[in-house]
């Protein structure tokens, strides 16, 4: 049954690769005066349509100072324009901006050192307090969220990554022009409103997600130790004490450089027209100013030149996490990772599942990732391990490194590797089975590839995949003076 099942989706992915030419029959581009991109898909089934958003910057792009800015971006997006979210704008502008003279003043006097004066730091706090007080008192909480979800949008989100940020929605297809208006309004005339009180969730959020997580600990001290010079060496979420000290006009300042029409691209999937999807692009999002394309991150990792290693204690479970240095995304190898990563440590049919979890049970799980944390620039293969009741790190690692060198010398049995590559074809193509998902990858492979058409010719390529590439990325990328090792322990005498 699962040669059968492997079958069918080889030739279901073949079929789909193929028919490039018929799919490009359903797709519309065009491109604004301004630089914006949009990618539309006609898809008549049913009345709704798919909104993607995709802004071609993250949290590799924060400034010195300002780790977490590109997150508090995701924050600020439904906090409404200056017609939604308030009972009156000339008023609120009036408070916001005596909100940053407050705060000024109250930083201009923490920063004098041996001179601040405590009880005026104490003072210009209760004033800062009230200057927020007063602006939160002429907002309408949530609005923008309201007249989505009052004309019947859904799935409204939104998220950072590493390289992107992205913002989605659903909406019937009667409620075409009224996304546009709704959208374009966010980047035509937002307003950071709650700013602050906003930094304090962002805050909270690295407190739950970083510093009492395990994981999260783990994860962000690897980052640190492997990238000595790039800024993937900062999570997503950013330092606390970053977070702590950011101010709006940072924000703003990010918001300019990095929300540019010719540095997004927006995905439409649906019951569209696509004539009527260009003229209201046009009258709508024709508005946002022409802008430069955002310098890409200057600087370049160094070559590492030899294992880093760092374990500390933690009174869970303990962890094992295995990083070897690797290209970016368009190198000519990506694939070839992919469908290395998935038959090493993806699933039950993997080689370390059944070695590790089910053969020795040494450990209780077994995941490998090809790209971490963002796949723009060079950046990390990993592995993750839990070792099992009683099995140490130490034996989990060694066994690990025995397969990967068997994986240098010796070839993937053939099923194995059909059975993978199917997968990873299956993958890519059952994210297209949705409006949402549509939109999200065409945009995603536009603005990360140079054109959506990658992802039918990403289908071939792996296809192309041999037993012999995969013995030689092995060999490549992961030897040892590229790795770098973290793990957990517990404190001994406690299990």
């Amino acid at each position: 049954m699962l040669r059968r099942f492997v079958v069918l989706l080889g030739v279901a992915a073949l079929g789909f690769a193929q028919s490039l030419a018929e799919f490009e029959k359903k797709v519309t581009e065009f491109t604004l005066a301004n630089g914006l991109h949009f990618i539309v898909v006609e898809r008549h089934g049913a009345p709704v349509v798919s909104f993607h958003t995709y802004v071609n910057a993250g949290s590799v792009d924060d400034p010195n100072g300002q780790t977490g800015i590109a997150h508090m971006m995701e924050h600020m997006a439904f906090k409404g324009t200056e017609t939604i979210g308030s009972k009156n704008y000339a008023q609120e502008k009036v408070a916001l901006a005596n909100i940053e003279k407050v705060y000024d003043l109250l930083e201009q006097e923490r920063y004098k050192g041996a001179k601040t004066n405590p009880e005026k730091v104490k003072s210009l706090e209760a004033d800062l307090k009230g200057a927020m007080a007063r602006a939160d008192s002429l907002v309408n909480p949530n609005e923008y969220d309201r007249l989505i979800e009052e004309n019947g949008g859904v799935g409204l989100n939104a998220g950072t990554a590493m390289d992107t940020t992205n913002y989605y929605l659903n909406f019937p297809a009667n409620r075409l022009e009224l996304w546009f208006l709704l959208e374009s309004e966010r980047f035509v005339r937002p307003v950071f409103r709650e700013f602050y009180k906003e930094r304090d969730v962002v805050r909270e959020e690295r407190r739950m997600r970083v510093e009492s997580s395990s994981q999260g600990l783990l994860l962000e001290n690897m980052l640190t130790m492997a990238f000595a010079a790039h800024p993937y060496r900062n999570m997503p979420g950013g330092w606390a004490s970053d977070i702590e000290n950011f101010r709006m006009p940072e924000a703003w300042a990010f918001f300019k450089k990095h929300y540019v029409p010719s540095n997004m691209a927006i995905g439409i999937a649906g019951d569209v027209d696509p004539k009527e999807v260009k003229r209201l692009a046009e009258r709508y999002f024709g508005r946002l100013p022409v802008g430069p394309v955002p310098a890409p991150v200057r600087t370049v990792e160094p070559q590492q030149l030899g294992e880093r290693r760092m374990g500390f204690e933690n009174k869970e479970q303990p962890l094992l996490l295995i990083a070897y240095k690797r290209p970016a995304r368009t190198h000519k190898d990506a694939k070839t990772l992919d469908v290395l990563s998935d038959i090493l440590a993806n699933g039950r049919t993997s080689i370390l599942y059944k070695e590790m979890v089910r053969d020795k049970q040494i450990a209780l799980g077994s995941f490998a990732q090809s790209t971490f944390p963002g796949d723009k620039y060079p950046n990390l293969f990993i592995f993750f391990v839990v070792p099992n009741m009683s099995k140490s790190v130490e034996e989990n690692e060694k066994v690990c490194y025995e397969i990967i060198e068997r994986m240098k010398k010796e070839k993937v049995d053939p099923e194995a590797l059909t059975r993978t590559k199917t997968k990873v074809r299956a993958d890519l193509i059952r994210k297209l089975d949705s409006n949402s998902g549509l939109a999200g990858e065409l945009t995603s492979y536009h603005m990360s590839t140079g054109d959506w058409r990658n992802m039918f010719r990403e289908i071939q390529e792996i296809d192309r995949i041999t037993a012999e590439d995969l013995m030689r990325v092995a060999k490549e990328y992961l030897k040892p003076e590229n790795r770098t090792v973290a793990w957990t322990f517990q404190p001994k005498g406690e299990k």
